[in-house]
């Protein structure tokens, strides 16, 4: 913590159990839950928040591990980037892992935490279009107990965290079956995402889920796409498709992800749309072409 940070922020507070922090932010509602820091912290420093005080959940043990629940696993909010991308998380929750070891270089992986990257709600992060595909939702603790709302509600503001209330698990749908997660970015390496894509396969249900983080405030869900695609496998075969089909699902993906521009008043002709927004459409219907293909592979 930087000298900064001390000065903005005098009254901290280290619980050791979920019930301990609940407890302080009931004592100072306007202090701040930090795990890992990588996002925060830079603000403090740079003096965009001066928060009135900080409670550290670092050492709550029962937040940095996963256990199992009704065929779900319940991950807890304290994770770090670097145990996720773990080869044994890796078989429990492929595109999740992909997406941890995908967060930044080394030193943010190692602070960086899930439960950061959801309450943080950067469209950049590259967790949140993964669970979003996976239909996860979240469990929050809070002076009145714990309550679960899906994860989709908390990034678009439909149910947001209340006062006094710390976002602990994640609850993640086990489907045991293919997944994956690729991301651009504007530079070799590690880097913040121009456009992300998640693609889950649901063969009980017959069923493709996708979602695109990074190119709008919160990862889109292009509903249709899924339903027109997952029309076209043979679930009870060797669920492939053509690659003309791979590549109309990409661009069917990203046009519902980044629309025409609508027509003007008055029967106006529809501007063009930007050169930026077109290179990024290309982007998203690469990235979704290339997910799904290496899914049903």
């Amino acid at each position: 913590m930087s000298t900064y940070a001390r000065q903005a922020a005098r009254n901290v507070a280290l619980p050791t159990s979920l019930d301990e922090a609940v407890a302080a932010l009931a004592a100072t509602p306007t202090a701040v839950p930090v795990a890992g820091g990588t996002d925060l912290m830079a603000a403090v420093n740079s003096g965009l928040l001066r928060p009135a005080g900080l409670v550290g959940l670092g050492r709550i043990s029962e937040i940095r591990g996963w256990q199992y629940a009704d065929g779900a696993a319940l991950l807890g909010a304290g994770l770090t980037h670097a145990r996720m991308g773990r080869p044994d998380f890796a078989a429990l929750i492929p595109a999740l892992a992909a997406a941890a070891r995908a967060a930044g270089p080394p030193q943010i992986r190692n602070a960086g935490t899930l439960g950061g990257n959801i309450a943080g709600a950067a469209p950049t992060g590259d967790s949140l279009p993964v669970l979003a595909a996976l239909e996860a939702s979240v469990v929050v603790a809070g002076p009145d107990g714990n309550r679960e709302l899906p994860v989709s509600h908390l990034l678009t503001g439909m149910d947001p965290l209340r006062p006094g209330e710390i976002l602990a698990y994640v609850r993640v749908p086990l489907l045991h079956a293919p997944q994956t997660f690729l991301k651009a970015t504007g530079r070799t390496g590690p880097g913040r995402a121009i456009a992300s894509v998640a693609v889950v396969l649901d063969p009980a249900r017959r069923g493709v889920r996708c979602a695109v983080g990074a190119v709008a405030p919160v990862p889109l869900r292009p509903l249709e796409a899924e339903r027109w695609v997952a029309g076209l496998i043979d679930w009870d075969g060797e669920r492939t498709l053509a690659p003309e089909a791979l590549t109309a699902f990409g661009e069917y993906v990203a046009a519902a992800c980044i629309p025409d521009p609508l027509p003007g008043p008055d029967g106006a002709p529809a501007p063009e749309l930007p050169p930026a927004a077109v290179q990024l459409r290309r982007t998203v219907a690469a990235l979704a072409r290339r997910a799904l293909g290496r899914a049903l592979a």
